[in-house]
């Protein structure tokens, strides 16, 4: 009898997710339908032509598979986007809005969130979403330590990634404390950007989730947290590291940019930059010699993802749910991801892709000085954005001159 009631309750249950499977697909048809003949306007960064140009691909994709227009509408600052549609929906305009989709991630997606923004959990509609790395990229649930809640759609990776020139350096840190040590065995050849700079905040906060006794209080809002107890192990590490730095922590360059040009003329042995490709394009472009190669941290390095959301009152959501699950197949993700187009890494799982798909991303020529998804290892979250600025001014009020 036992048995019987457990085949029954495993057939039914089979049932149950055959029907559901089937609900699912005739409801992803139902939203392709209705987005046939939508124009989707897209909001997003528009100051590079490489991306430029992948966006254009993309779009003439879905032109073409979907009958859906998209329109690069290109901006040089999401903030704004944000407060446009902040004003539309003070203004009461909660249809036909002038955004569908727009490309976002951190403050900018916690401002949405908090203001109800986006439109209402939808990330679970795509197909594709269910080919998303999140065991060993956190940060495609996590924005900036905020919940996604399926109200954006991941798009690329961003991660830390130290450079170095290989006939310079025959073993390079593992983390932050080999890294002291590397700079008193070679005094003037490390540094790191200034804060507030990107990079150099980053760095710090790198150094900060290496350092400190408990990582969780980093994850809460800082006005929760003791700063000076929980910082104490960032600054003795810098107070002790800076008399080896480039020009002995006098000075620092300004930003990545400086790092990488210092890197190649050889006054610094290690640079540093947020996108795994970087050594590879500069190397490319002649910018850096081809002995520079690039590793992460042993633990992990700070990343993030960037996503896609559509807003509250988009005129062609549809449109827009059909742009954003085409951006996140495997053959937009590869293409994306291949250094001669973008080099932005991908947000999806190799093992939960078709034998035909990985091959997508096998065949792709990264360069000699990239990390594989898998070398690139376990991506670190980023702190509370509220410590980004209690960092800062910390520094500068210690070392600024």
């Amino acid at each position: 009898m036992k048995q019987s009631n457990m085949f029954l309750s495993v057939l039914i249950t089979f049932i149950l997710l055959s029907v559901a499977v089937e609900s699912y697909g005739k409801e992803w048809q139902a939203i392709e339908e209705k987005a046939q003949g939508q124009t989707v306007y897209f909001n997003g960064w528009g100051g590079s032509d490489a991306i430029n140009d992948y966006v254009r691909w993309a779009a003439d994709q879905v032109q073409n598979r979907y009958q859906v227009t998209v329109a690069h509408v290109k901006i040089t600052d999401i903030g704004e986007v944000v407060g446009r549609i902040l004003a539309e929906k003070s203004a009461g305009v909660d249809q036909k809005g002038s955004v569908d989709l727009m490309w976002i991630n951190g403050e900018n997606f916690n401002t949405m969130k908090q203001n109800n923004l986006l439109l209402p959990p939808y990330a679970q509609l795509l197909p594709n979403s269910k080919l998303v790395d999140t065991t060993n990229k956190p940060s495609t649930l996590y924005d900036f330590t905020v919940a996604v809640d399926n109200l954006e759609v991941p798009w690329g990776m961003a991660q830390l990634v130290f450079l170095y020139d290989r006939e310079l350096v025959s073993r390079h840190p593992r983390n932050m404390k080999e890294l002291l040590t590397f700079a008193k065995e070679n005094p003037g050849r490390v540094t790191y950007p200034i804060p507030p700079n990107f990079h150099g905040t980053t760095f710090i906060k790198q150094a900060l989730l290496e350092l400190a006794s408990d990582k969780t209080v980093l994850y809460q809002p800082v006005d929760d947290a003791d700063f000076d107890q929980v910082t104490e192990p960032l600054w003795s590490f810098l107070d002790e590291i800076h008399p080896y730095l480039w020009r002995k922590g006098t000075s620092f360059p300004a930003n990545a940019s400086e790092m990488k040009r210092l890197l190649g003329d050889g006054e610094i042995f290690i640079s540093l930059s947020f996108n795994p490709a970087e050594a590879s394009n500069a190397i490319a472009t002649k910018e850096l010699p081809d002995s520079i190669r690039t590793y992460v941290h042993e633990n992990g390095t700070i990343g993030n993802s960037h996503f896609v959301a559509i807003p509250f009152n988009a005129s062609a959501q549809e449109g827009a749910l059909v742009f954003a699950n085409f951006l996140l197949s495997p053959e937009a993700q590869a293409r994306k991801s291949d250094p001669k187009i973008w080099g932005d890494p991908t947000v999806l799982a190799m093992n939960k892709l078709s034998s035909e798909d990985r091959q997508r991303f096998l065949e792709i020529d990264q360069g000699v000085a990239t990390l594989s998804a898998e070398e690139l290892g376990q991506v670190l979250l980023e702190p509370h954005p509220s410590w980004v600025d209690a960092l800062e001014k910390a520094w500068l009020k210690r070392y600024s001159r």
